[in-house]
């Protein structure tokens, strides 16, 4: 049964903790601890049998069956007035529900896993797009270089869509660290002669995807295997990081499949 308890106050010191945790996109680093919100992401926690801390649901929400019973699969429930609740979240129209869980242990890479590459990747949508399009499409590792989007950022962790549940997910890690990987690095230009639909792609391979305004920087490039591109007939000089990540790791899966 869970423990349930409200906090009535924004100096409730564990109400200004979940505040930091919810707005600060680094925040889950010091914290140990990451903020989900939304019925979706809270729905996919409880399905894939997540760890959680604790559930934070709005007063309005709890008298509803769906957001109890969803909140009820926490430990401990903190029940919070609607507009208490709608301070903590960075959206403009907060969630009625929301969990903290605790932060995953820091892994190292799998030598062999189908992987994604992030080099220095800003935009936090475009990074939780990726990681969205990596499950969609058999990638089950990514990893993010030094200078990349916190991957459990409240943002990232939307856009992606409950990915980070399923992928292996390591951050913080430096160029060199890809010489660990046994599999065929693969990137994308528009310059590059071939086309990635015009040859047999290796399988598993790691694609690896640049900083949206510089691409890959030399010394990651270097270790890239083949550069490859992706046809635009429409006469589009390039596409956003996201689109082309999804074109080209639907491309492995569908030769795969093939």
């Amino acid at each position: 049964m869970s423990a349930v308890r409200q906090i009535q106050s924004r100096s409730n010191p564990q109400w200004q903790r979940l505040r930091k945790l919810a707005q600060k996109p680094v925040a889950y680093r010091t914290l140990g601890e990451v903020w989900v919100e939304g019925e979706h992401l809270c729905g996919e926690v409880v399905r894939r049998g997540q760890p959680m801390r604790c559930a934070v649901v709005g007063e309005s929400a709890w008298e509803q069956p769906v957001f109890r019973e969803l909140a009820m699969s926490a430990p401990e429930v903190l029940l919070l007035p609607d507009a208490l609740l709608a301070a903590l979240s960075s959206m403009d129209s907060a969630p009625p529900i929301a969990m903290v869980l605790p932060l995953p242990d820091t892994i190292d890479p799998d030598p062999a896993a189908p992987t994604v590459v992030l080099d220095r990747l800003q935009d936090a949508g475009n990074v939780g797009t990726i990681l969205r399009s990596a499950a969609a499409f058999g990638f089950t590792q990514v990893l993010a270089l030094k200078g990349s989007a916190a991957l459990w950022a409240p943002k990232v962790l939307r856009a992606g869509m409950g990915a980070h549940f399923v992928l292996r997910l390591v951050e913080g890690c430096e160029p060199d660290s890809l010489d660990q990987l046994k599999i065929p690095l693969l990137a994308t230009s528009s310059h590059a002669a071939e086309k990635i639909d015009a040859l047999p792609l290796p399988w598993p391979c790691g694609w690896v995807l640049g900083h949206e305004g510089q691409g890959l920087a030399a010394e990651v490039s270097a270790r890239c295997e083949r550069v490859l591109r992706i046809a635009q007939p429409g006469g589009m000089e390039s596409l956003n990081v996201a689109a082309a990540a999804t074109v080209c790791l639907y491309e492995s899966s569908r030769q795969r499949q093939r």
